[in-house]
């Protein structure tokens, strides 16, 4: 019989990896992830099993400015794995706390695992172009003549990160996924895309989901001492 999630269960909308099955919240309190098989690459951005080595690996269980919410288990079967964590309360961020967290977790150091992901925006560039390139930005309302121009000089934009120090990531730093508060340190959710990568990598997707100067952002993301509400 094929894994089925309890009728007791709560559907919840957060978790929307390439690898989400579904996710859940039982009545004890706990969140319960569901992976499915799919891309098989370890150090491919959207690695299924990744979720579930960085819960059970506690390997940001404790990390400054960014960690997961406790892991409660791990479960695999033939037809994927089962993720439970401890339910993370929502709590109201302000964007530059959230730079200041990220700049505290980017500034950590991390045993690079082997599972954990590398070049992240070369490998979603490269879906782009498998979509139709700039044409396909164009249809999604991205299009402009600086993204044309940035398109067109990609390799020389990813060869310049590639020349970054390479520091934690959370590799999705939307605010949607960074969401509960432990001190003055988030508990992050949805780490499928968990590795190392370049300096400020994180910065960006979180500067591209707040309406914040990106001045400020910086500044809050290099003071490592930084706290907010």
């Amino acid at each position: 019989m094929s894994w089925q999630p309890s009728p007791a269960w709560t559907p919840l909308t957060a978790g929307t990896g390439q690898a989400t099955g579904g996710v859940w919240r039982t009545p004890d309190g706990e969140v319960v992830k569901r992976l499915v098989p799919g891309v098989t690459d370890p150090r491919h951005h959207a690695f299924w099993e990744r979720q579930a080595l960085v819960a059970e690996s506690g390997v940001v269980a404790g990390t400054p400015g960014l960690r997961t919410p406790a892991c409660l288990g791990v479960e695999r079967d033939d037809d994927g794995i089962t993720l439970r964590t401890a339910y993370t309360s929502p709590v109201e961020w302000a964007p530059e706390a959230l730079a200041a967290a990220l700049g505290r977790f980017g500034a950590c150091s991390v045993a690079e695992p082997a599972w954990g992901a590398r070049g992240v925006l070369r490998d979603r560039l490269r879906t782009v172009e498998r979509r139709g390139g700039f044409r396909a930005l164009g249809r999604a309302g991205f299009g402009s003549a600086a993204i044309e121009e940035l398109w067109a000089r990609r390799e020389a934009a990813l060869a310049a990160l590639d020349g970054l120090p390479r520091v934690p990531t959370h590799g999705d730093a939307h605010p949607v996924n960074l969401i509960g508060r432990d001190g003055s340190d988030v508990v992050a959710i949805d780490w499928e895309q968990f590795g190392l990568g370049p300096a400020g990598f994180d910065l960006g997707y979180l500067l591209l989901a707040v309406d914040v100067p990106l001045e400020d952002l910086l500044q809050a993301y290099g003071d490592p001492g930084r706290r907010g509400r």
